[in-house]
């Protein structure tokens, strides 16, 4: 392969654990455009929780949100927009609402929730930079949902979850762990396969002259697309497995060795003229 487009997941990735993109991310960001070879962002975040990861990195090209269910051009304008359907909305808060689990509800622009002192808020309020609106009722808000979110820092209980919203919703909708706190409701058409191949052919590029990278189960679906896949060494066992390849950990300068030594190398140069 050549590889001549690279997508990126952001938490846990190309992020630090504090959530700041790392000098030697930038610099080796800046390789790669210089080398010609496209860079993208596809995250579970929403699109606006994305963009001072893109203005770091001096990025022009589309992102994916929402696990691929947003594709959004630089100008903000709406590519692809892939909302979760209502009645999976309804159902996953229903479920989440007996099992004891908090909820993040996330529009095209907004980031609504009920429970101001529920877990995450203040991280999550880090993380995307932007402010919750509390509402009373999500009622709504149903047929607007890019992402619905159970929050919990009960790890077990959350993967136990993950499993019955998957069957209640069937192939309506897709349900996975983002992180170990997070479980995402999205789109069907809203995983990250799928947003790397939207990106891939909005870019003009062969799925196969893609490289990836991330570190977590919702990362997987684009390994398998992909024509070269690196996790991060933070990432858990049975996901490191799914990948080509496996670089360092996100805070050890993991993105950068990843791009320096396993991408670059797979990039072919056009001869110089004379």
């Amino acid at each position: 392969m050549s590889v001549k487009l690279v997508v990126s997941d952001i938490d846990g990735t190309i992020v630090l654990a504090d959530k700041s993109v790392a000098p030697s991310t930038v610099e080796a960001a800046g390789r790669l455009l210089a080398a010609g070879v496209k860079l993208a962002l596809v995250s579970a975040r929403p699109p606006r929780g994305m963009q001072y990861v893109v203005d770091a990195l001096k990025l022009t090209g589309p992102i994916a949100g929402f696990n691929g269910g947003a594709v959004v051009a630089p100008d903000g304008a709406m590519l692809e927009w892939h909302p979760v359907p209502g009645e999976h909305v309804r159902a996953a808060i229903d479920l989440f609402t007996r099992r004891g689990v908090s909820i993040f509800l996330f529009t095209q622009t907004e980031w609504l929730i009920t429970d101001p002192a529920g877990p995450h808020v203040e991280h999550e309020r880090r993380t995307v930079r932007f402010q919750e609106r509390v509402v009373p009722d999500f009622t709504p808000y149903l047929d607007q949902v890019g992402k619905l979110v159970g929050v919990s820092n009960d790890a077990p209980l959350l993967e136990a979850v993950e499993l019955e919203l998957q069957a209640l919703v069937g192939p309506g909708a897709s349900a996975k762990r983002s992180q170990t706190y997070y479980l995402d409701l999205t789109h069907a058409h809203a995983n990250k396969g799928e947003a790397v191949q939207a990106l891939a052919r909005i870019a003009g590029v062969d799925v196969a002259d893609v490289a990836v990278l991330g570190d977590m189960g919702n990362d997987v679906p684009m390994f398998r697309v992909a024509g070269y896949s690196v996790a991060m060494g933070n990432g858990p066992a049975d996901v490191q497995a799914q990948a080509t390849a496996t670089t360092g950990r996100n805070d050890e300068d993991g993105w950068a060795h990843a791009i320096d030594t396993l991408i670059l190398p797979r990039v072919r140069y056009a001869p110089v003229a004379g």
